[in-house]
């Protein structure tokens, strides 16, 4: 248990510590003026208190990603908490502040207008389309999972598909309606629920003494398959350390902050937030069950369509929390991907309406726009979810890595000199992830990981090179 909570203290530690750092590095005017505050429209651009600010980036972020990724990540044994951490401080937050504080200071503009601005015309299209396509999996993603959990918790009682047509129902009403009108004032309920779920288990943990993996007990891979730790689990733990995903929620919330100075608290508090409800649940499913062995054995035991990680916590939550504070624990874990799953079309309707260039004051255009992306979103609900889950996990990965190229060159351009270098690192790193996972993984190409690692490790240099000439063009005009 000494591995766990240490890993909690270095994470709460990070976000006082490097947050403030990254804080000064992008160099937040608190007397700069916000969109919210020099162009309000009552749709989107909406002044909201910094309480409902992070709940609602919280509650954007924090989806299935920090719960059934931490699950499944932890079969991958003990390196999963120090990824959780350190993938956290040094990778997600940074890239989730950066991207909102860059996305605020150009007037809450979308990811691949914020994206397309410092890599060129080209890739603004490409992450046009890729955003997209994210956010329709991200719509999908996250209504399978809670539609199995608010099915099994009404003892069946009503279909899994009339819950699907429930929870897009109010995902047409989120994604339509002005911002402080639902999502505002739902939010932070939904957000009291997710917390309490994540301290009721932190509780319980402690409570039943739970055997938690320590990291001097090695780093072997438990996970089946022969699947290496490298890329895999980096994938599998997508939003529990650093996602692109929330990179297309944070102009959201860029266009209600009040004041830039609240940037450190929502943007980067946030994530670590999540960070912390990761570890609490790769903690949680490697003890319940004795150890992570066990808990790869009856993982094993489930049907091969089964939503797996949705089992799992149903079983954690009902035995250590009892029948009511399970119940309000499975309403935390189902409000999580529901809170995200709306945004998540809610910016895609944004991506979409920018890209387009139709003002969405009026509700006709903003349906005219959220049809088609429903529509995608419903017809996707017929994959598998672990084949659906796998490939957003590697969207979204993908996605993070071009976002992280994207805020080194904007931050390549600006003093203080050699700041690039606090998101350059990740940068590479993630494209190394990306590059590798699709190569290795039964998904991608099934390589073999020399020759996986070998290809990513040159694009991944590729990269490198690339930017150092940018790097050295840009000095030299800077200089004439």
């Amino acid at each position: 248990m000494i591995s766990f909570i240490l890993s909690i203290v270095v994470l709460i530690a990070g976000y006082f510590i490097y947050g403030r750092i990254v804080e000064k590095v992008f160099g937040a005017e608190p007397k700069r003026p916000t969109p919210a505050v020099a162009n309000p429209d009552g749709v989107d651009y909406v002044q909201m208190p910094t309480w409902k600010c992070f709940l609602i980036q919280f509650l954007n972020i924090a989806g299935l990603g920090p719960i059934f990724g931490a699950i499944m990540g932890i079969l991958y044994g003990p390196s999963a908490f120090l990824w959780i951490v350190f993938g956290t401080l040094f990778g997600g937050a940074v890239h989730d502040y950066f991207s909102g504080m860059i996305s605020l200071r150009s007037n809450g503009a979308s990811l691949p207008e914020v994206v397309g601005a410092q890599l060129g015309a080209p890739v603004k299209q490409f992450m046009r389309g890729f955003s997209l396509i994210l956010m329709i999996l991200v719509g999908a993603v996250f209504v399978s999972g809670p539609a199995e959990l608010l099915c099994g918790l009404t003892g069946n009682t009503l279909n899994i598909n009339v819950w699907i047509a429930l929870i897009f129902i109010y995902y047409m009403l989120a994604t339509l309606l002005p911002i402080d009108k639902l999502i505002g004032k739902i939010y932070p309920v939904f957000g009291f629920a997710l917390l309490f779920m994540a301290s009721g288990i932190l509780v319980a943990i402690f409570a039943n003494n739970a055997p938690i993996p320590e990291f001097t007990d090695g780093f072997k891979n438990y996970q089946k398959g022969n699947l290496p730790v490298f890329p895999m689990m980096f994938v599998s733990i997508a939003c529990g350390a650093i996602s692109g995903f929330h990179a297309t929620q944070s102009p959201m919330i860029a266009r209600c902050i009040k004041n830039e100075r609240y940037g450190r608290r929502v943007f980067y508090g946030s994530m670590v937030a999540e960070g912390v409800v990761a570890l609490i649940w790769a903690a949680a499913a490697s003890s319940f069950f004795g150890s992570i062995e066990g808990l790869q054995n009856f993982i094993s035991t489930l049907a091969p369509t089964a939503n797996k990680p949705a089992v799992v916590v149903d079983i954690i939550s009902r035995s250590w929390l009892g029948t009511f504070g399970g119940i309000l624990a499975i309403i935390g874990v189902v409000a999580a991907p529901i809170t995200s799953g709306d945004t998540a079309l809610r910016s895609a309707r944004l991506i979409a309406a920018d890209f387009l260039k139709i003002n969405q004051r009026k509700t006709v255009k903003r349906l005219l726009v959220s049809l088609p992306i429903f529509a995608l979103s419903f017809i996707l609900l017929n994959i598998d979810f672990d084949v659906l889950w796998r490939y957003f996990a590697w969207c979204n990965q993908t996605l993070a890595a071009f976002t992280l190229w994207a805020i080194t060159v904007y931050l390549a351009k600006r003093p203080p000199r050699g700041a690039y270098l606090l998101t350059l690192i990740p940068a590479v790193f993630m494209t190394m992830i990306c590059t590798s996972y699709i190569l290795i993984s039964p998904e991608g190409l099934t390589l073999s990981p020399i020759i996986s690692y070998l290809i990513a490790g040159t694009l991944s240099a590729l990269t490198v090179v690339l930017f150092c000439i940018f790097l050295c063009k840009f000095r030299r005009s800077a200089r004439t």
